[in-house]
């Protein structure tokens, strides 16, 4: 394979960072937010999972109210009253976040355990279904991982739902900081060419 010319190089990256390439300042901006976020999720991971538990009423309530008002401009929908019940459930479940933070964040945390089995068991036998490729061995060290993710939750229930539903969010702010962080740097390379 020859090697690309610079402008080549330049192209290709443009394609592949596409609108990136033209605002790397607001990436690596967004990518530095997002690890301060992510460092402040770590240091203070109960305070973080309430917070979180708070937005996601926030999130349930919009949608309820937003549901509703849909319901009612869509007057002659045969299903109106379905959309209003649903919207009575979304606001419903939002005050029970609000009023019962603790419980929330235990379902929370059961459905999040309940997603590294699942996910866990599926990559196992994925894993096994392409046993003959070398790789396979990660993707069943992945689905490992993930059934034991399962596992040290499970094992620390409820306890544990006070602090990891504000871990693992904080994990995926650093994660997506330096995702953006790195992909600012590299747009930011495309003008330098």
């Amino acid at each position: 394979m020859a090697d690309l010319s610079v402008e080549q190089m330049k192209v290709l990256r443009g394609n592949v960072l596409g609108a990136a390439a033209k605002v790397p300042g607001a990436l690596i901006g967004l990518g530095i937010l997002f690890l301060i976020l992510g460092m402040i999720g770590i240091a203070g991971q109960t305070l973080f999972s309430l917070v979180s538990v708070n937005v996601l009423g926030i999130f349930l309530f919009a949608g309820g109210i937003l549901q509703g008002a849909h319901a009612f401009k869509s007057t002659g929908w045969k299903s109106v009253g379905v959309q209003l019940i649903f919207a009575i459930l979304y606001i419903g479940a939002a005050i029970y976040v609000w009023a019962f933070p603790i419980p929330a964040l235990e379902a929370i945390t059961l459905w999040l355990a309940a997603i590294f089995f699942i996910t866990g068991f599926l990559r196992l036998v994925s894993a096994f279904q392409h046993r003959h490729f070398a790789e396979w061995f990660w993707l069943a060290l992945s689905a490992a991982i993930s059934i034991l993710m399962g596992v040290l939750i499970m094992n620390s229930f409820p306890s544990s739902s006070l602090w990891l539903p504000g871990l693992l969010i904080a994990i995926e702010l650093l994660l997506q900081g330096w995702t953006l962080l790195f992909l600012g740097f590299a747009a930011k390379s495309l003008t330098k060419l």
